[in-house]
């Protein structure tokens, strides 16, 4: 017996409403919200620091990671860390050194302000490698002041037991960012940087000094000149909290 014509166009349009029906159904699953926040929790959000970070990477001319390490180092990400010795924020700027930190580059009045410390450790770690053009030597700077380095430097004091293990912890990452100076145009470093007096130095409490000739930090060039370049990323997490 032959079957309507009719009768097939209904079967037909029914068959189509199922097939609709269960694609958009499909679909609805797919884009329920469950899905879509785990979707985006998938993708990490910036670190809170990262635009200050970056900033003044590139005010300054240094690599994001060692603004990165040194306040991890420094701080553990804490922007209200203050230490026994009065050193403030993020990267623990001395009251001294915030002063003429702040009347050089403009900072503002509010060392503990997540911008303006971060804008002030970089200008320090900047003005530490244009004097010494040497990672070890610029990290026991910032740790101990430069006028301590100077002095090892020219061997009539040794360095403190803390800033030998602060160099030691932070120094083989900062290599793994440098390259040869022939390599990257650097400014000029500001003329009269030893003599100037634009850091006040770090007042630490040292727990004793080694002597000159078993340091890890050589005056040789085997950790001389290695110039900065740009470092998209951090290498590491920074980690609210204080360690002191």
């Amino acid at each position: 017996m032959a079957i309507a014509p009719q009768f097939l166009r209904s079967a037909l349009a029914l068959a189509l409403r199922r097939a609709l029906h269960t694609a958009a159904l499909a679909a609805a699953l797919v884009m329920s919200p469950p899905c879509a926040a785990a979707a985006s929790q998938a993708a990490p959000a910036a670190h809170p620091y990262a635009a200050p970070v970056a900033e003044a990477a590139q005010r300054f001319g240094i690599p994001e990671t060692w603004i990165w390490r040194v306040m991890h180092a420094e701080s553990r990400g804490n922007r209200r860390a203050v230490s026994p010795a009065g050193a403030m924020g993020l990267m623990q700027i001395m009251p001294g050194t915030w002063s003429m930190l702040t009347s050089r580059h403009r900072l503002g009045t509010d060392p503990f302000d997540v911008r303006a410390n971060i804008l002030a450790g970089a200008a320090y770690l900047r003005a530490m490698w244009d004097r010494y053009r040497d990672i070890r030597l610029m990290l026991a700077a910032y740790n101990a002041g430069p006028g301590r380095v100077d002095a090892y430097a020219a061997g009539r004091r040794g360095l403190p037991a803390e800033t030998l293990a602060y160099v030691a912890g932070i120094a083989p990452a900062l290599g793994s960012t440098t390259r040869n100076p022939a390599a990257v145009a650097l400014p000029a470093a500001a003329p009269g940087w030893r003599d100037a007096g634009i850091f006040a130095d770090r007042k630490m409490a040292s727990v004793g000094e080694q002597d000159v000739a078993a340091l890890p930090l050589s005056r040789s060039a085997e950790f001389h000149s290695r110039a900065p370049v740009a470092a998209a990323n951090p290498l590491f997490a920074p980690v609210s909290g204080k360690d002191y």
